[in-house]
């Protein structure tokens, strides 16, 4: 009778486990597919990505131009060198600058595009977001030679500034920081209006509606609904805009030249035009490094914020 016992007992107790084994086996089947189905992609930014940049780090650390001689040696020399020259942190000064102009600009016109189009009905939103995406369907270093013509001194704008009275002598647009932020803020500015009117799309109408019966004036309403409730849009956009605008080439090559030394332009020259393989490396994550810091100081101001008026 015991050893009977002692067997149905064994059995009820390995039922349980039994249903954990085969609940395991189903959970570990169900995820095989989904890891087959992102290794590739996986593989792609590992090797295409992940590497090249742990290659760049290495080069960041390496005294030496003679990469693979006997006098190649770790050291901070490259980023000393950066932090103690006065051009280097001007150029770290400038794209940073020019960057957050690119982003005050595209929000202070893309808003009021963004809030048009979560007012408008389907088919004009529609309408609206395809004449926003159209530029994106242009090469944009044929947008930038468009603005080249317009900013030149003898351009259209300064021609018909002169024609109007407005200047006297042509100003300089071209080959400088505003034209630099003229051309960024026309590459990037779609970025800013779809991030804002995703988060428009989410406000529910009904809110301005109960705003409007209470006697709240379309600006009150705008400050006290529209714009809190966007802030997140708000954010992606801003982030989105800078994090693009700190990494340009083409643009401020093209429209700032030799006068607005932007961080990327100077990376490249380093590599391509001087060979100067490892400090152009270590430019490269000093931007990189900004970039982070201000976009997480950013972001987590951000949160705080909002942390805050929950609580409040």
């Amino acid at each position: 009778m015991e050893s009977r016992k002692y067997d149905v007992t064994e059995e009820v107790m390995q039922g349980p486990v039994k249903q954990l084994k085969t609940a395991k086996r189903k959970k570990r089947k169900s995820w095989t597919p989904g890891v087959l189905l992102l290794l590739p992609i996986h593989l792609f930014i590992f090797g295409f990505f992940v590497v090249p940049m742990l290659y760049i780090l290495y080069l960041s650390f390496i005294t030496t131009d003679d990469i693979g001689g006997a006098g190649a040696a770790f050291s901070l020399q490259n980023y000393v060198q950066f932090f103690t020259d006065s051009y280097y942190l001007s150029s770290l000064w400038i794209t940073v600058k020019v960057s957050l102009y690119s982003v005050l600009v595209c929000l202070l016109l893309g808003y009021p595009v963004a809030l048009m189009m979560a007012k408008s009905s389907p088919r004009v939103r529609g309408f609206i977001a395809l004449l926003v995406i159209s530029p994106l369907l242009v090469s944009i270093v044929v947008r930038n030679f468009g603005w080249y013509l317009l900013l030149l001194p003898n351009g259209t704008i300064n021609e018909a500034l002169m024609a109007l009275g407005i200047i006297d002598a042509p100003l300089k647009l071209l080959f400088s920081e505003l034209g630099v932020v003229i051309g960024l803020s026309n590459a990037y500015l779609p970025f800013m209006v779809l991030a804002i009117a995703t988060s428009l799309y989410n406000i529910d109408p009904s809110l301005d509606k109960a705003g409007s019966i209470l006697g709240a004036s379309p600006l009150r309403r705008f400050f006290s609904i529209n714009l809190p409730l966007s802030l997140p849009g708000i954010v992606s956009g801003c982030v989105l805009v800078f994090s693009l605008s700190m990494s340009a080439y083409v643009t401020p090559a093209l429209m700032g030249g030799a006068n607005v030394p932007v961080m990327p332009v100077v990376a490249y020259d380093q590599i391509n035009n001087l060979l100067r393989w490892t400090f152009g490396s270590a430019i490269s994550y000093v931007l990189l490094a900004t970039t982070l810091i201000i976009v997480t100081l950013f972001s987590r101001g951000f949160e705080l914020s909002k942390f805050r008026e929950v609580f409040r």
